[in-house]
C-alpha cells in the first residue's frame, strides 16, 4: 500500500471508504474527526489576491500575473486519440478490448493525476502566500457548455481549483471571498468604473471612453475583482 500521510496523533478516525477506479487501482480514504483552533486573520489590503478566470490559462490575477497551467490534456490528446483508435478496431468484449481499454482509462486517469498534483500545490502557494483571495462565482459546468472554449475549460479545472484554495485558506484562518457571477469585472474600468456595455469575447484590449484609459481585458477584470472584494471585506 502506499500511504500519502500518516494519520496525526489527536484525529480520531470516522469511517474508511474503499473505491475502485475504471483502471483497476484500488483507494482508500480516511475520514478523521480533529480540532483546531485557528484565530481569524484580518488581512491587510496590499495582501489581498484578485483572481480572473482565464480558459486557456487558469487565471490572471490584478497584478498581471498567469497561473501558466501546463495543459495537460492539450499534451495527451495526441497519444489518446491514437490510443482510442485502435480501441475502436478492437471486438467490443475481447481480451485484446479490454486491454486496450485499460490502457485509455490510464491515460486519463495520468491527466487528472497530473492535473490535481498541479493545483494543489498552485493553490498552496497562493494560500501561504495572501491573506484573502477573491474570485468570481462561475458556474464552471455551463461555461464549458456554452463557449467554443470548452475543452479548455474542462481541462484546467477551475472548480476544483476554487474549492483546493477555499479551505486552504480557511485551514488558516484566512478569507476565500466570491463576488456575483454577474458582476462585470471586465466591462468596467478600473480607474472611473464607466461600464463598457460593446466589450465583446474577442476584445483582449479596449480603450475607456469615459477617461481613455487603455485597458487589457484580463488584468483589468481582475483588479475590479480585487475591488470588489475589498469592498465586501470592508477594507475599501
Amino acid at each position: 500500500m502506499k500511504l500519502h500521510r500518516q494519520i496525526p496523533n489527536g484525529h480520531t478516525i470516522k469511517s474508511a471508504t474503499i473505491s475502485r477506479n475504471s483502471g483497476g487501482s484500488y483507494h482508500i480514504s480516511i475520514l478523521t474527526h480533529y480540532e483546531i483552533d485557528v484565530k481569524p486573520i484580518v488581512p491587510q489590503p496590499n495582501k489581498v489576491l484578485g483572481l480572473d478566470y482565464s480558459s486557456k490559462g487558469l487565471y490572471i490575477d490584478h497584478t498581471n500575473t498567469a497561473a501558466n497551467y501546463p495543459k495537460y490534456f492539450r499534451k495527451m490528446e495526441v497519444r489518446l486519440k491514437s490510443e482510442q483508435r485502435v480501441l475502436s478496431r478492437r471486438k467490443k468484449g475481447g481480451s485484446n478490448w479490454n486491454k486496450q481499454k485499460l490502457r485509455v482509462v490510464r491515460l486519463h486517469e495520468k491527466v487528472s493525476n497530473q492535473r490535481k498534483d498541479f493545483l494543489h500545490k498552485l493553490s498552496r502557494q497562493l494560500a501561504e502566500t495572501w491573506e484573502a483571495v477573491v474570485v468570481e462565482d462561475l458556474n464552471m459546468k455551463a461555461m464549458s457548455q456554452a463557449l467554443s472554449l470548452g475543452k479548455a475549460t474542462m481541462d484546467n479545472g477551475n472548480g476544483l481549483f476554487r474549492t483546493f484554495l477555499g479551505y486552504k485558506m480557511a485551514e488558516r484562518g484566512k478569507r476565500f471571498v466570491r463576488i456575483d457571477k454577474w458582476f462585470p469585472s471586465s466591462k468596467r474600468c478600473g480607474a472611473c468604473y464607466k461600464i463598457n456595455k460593446t466589450l465583446t469575447l474577442k476584445e483582449r484590449v479596449w480603450v475607456c471612453e469615459g477617461c481613455g484609459g487603455i485597458h487589457q481585458r484580463d488584468e483589468n477584470a481582475a483588479g475590479n475583482i480585487r475591488a470588489e472584494g475589498l469592498c465586501l471585506l470592508g477594507l475599501a
